[in-house]
């Protein structure tokens, strides 16, 4: 099984708005960390050159990082940077197909709920206002990235969770070949709840699995199609 985007599983809106979704792209520049206090913004990778969100910089990098709890932004190591890198390339993929459809535009109320719900996984909104800080990142580019995040969601419900059909064949073996076992591995002597007792939660799980593949499916068929260029530094 590849990797899941910081998985599906933080729960499936957190996980979308870190989009760390399976690698399987091109090798990268080894791209050196710089210190926080001291970012020299330069050009990263163009994705499908000539689209609107095609350039990806630096400082991009950085943002992801930041807006990642439980992340190093002092001074990110190379490994974080080029993990950084490819999170910000599959949500540019997305993004670019998202903008097709108009109808799937964020309100300011989405936004508003999304930057409520990103300060929630940090410690403190103080320390979610310094990392901002640290790194550069306006209020204004954090609402322009949440915007695009936000459309990214949409577009994910739209394109897949909108057609999710899970069969109650698939529930009872669900519930027979996994759900049990695990439990009784998990919690030796526990009751075990019943099928219909376990049933919205199994449909819950199998339902997230399969926006899961077919989101990891969408977004390979995306980067064989990409034209995605990785910039050396005097680019």
């Amino acid at each position: 099984m590849k990797k899941s985007i910081t998985k599906l599983k933080v729960n499936l809106a957190v996980w979308r708005f870190f989009l760390l979704l399976p690698f399987t792209l091109l090798p990268f520049y080894p791209l050196s960390p710089c210190p926080a206090q001291e970012v020299v913004d330069k050009m990263v990778a163009t994705v499908n050159a000539g689209v609107r969100t095609d350039l990806i910089t630096y400082s991009d990098l950085l943002w992801q990082l930041a807006l990642q709890p439980n992340t190093s932004i002092a001074n990110p190591s190379s490994e974080d940077l080029n993990r950084a890198l490819r999170l910000v390339i599959d949500q540019r993929l997305i993004l670019q197909e998202a903008e097709k459809l108009p109808t799937l535009a964020p309100i300011a109320d989405e936004i508003r709920n999304a930057r409520d719900q990103l300060v929630k996984v940090f410690p403190s909104a103080a320390e979610f206002r310094q990392r901002l800080l640290r790194v550069g990142l306006t209020s204004e580019k954090l609402e322009e990235i949440l915007e695009q995040r936000v459309r990214i969601e949409k577009y994910l419900d739209f394109r897949f969770r909108n057609f999710v059909l899970i069969s109650q064949k698939e529930i009872a073996d669900y519930y027979q070949d996994v759900y049990v076992p695990r439990l009784r591995s998990r919690s030796p002597g526990q009751i075990i709840p019943t099928l219909e007792e376990a049933r919205n939660e199994i449909e819950r799980t199998l339902t997230e699995a399969k926006i899961e593949s077919d989101t990891d499916a969408f977004l390979d068929s995306a980067r064989e199609r990409a034209e995605i260029v990785m910039l050396t530094p005097d680019s």
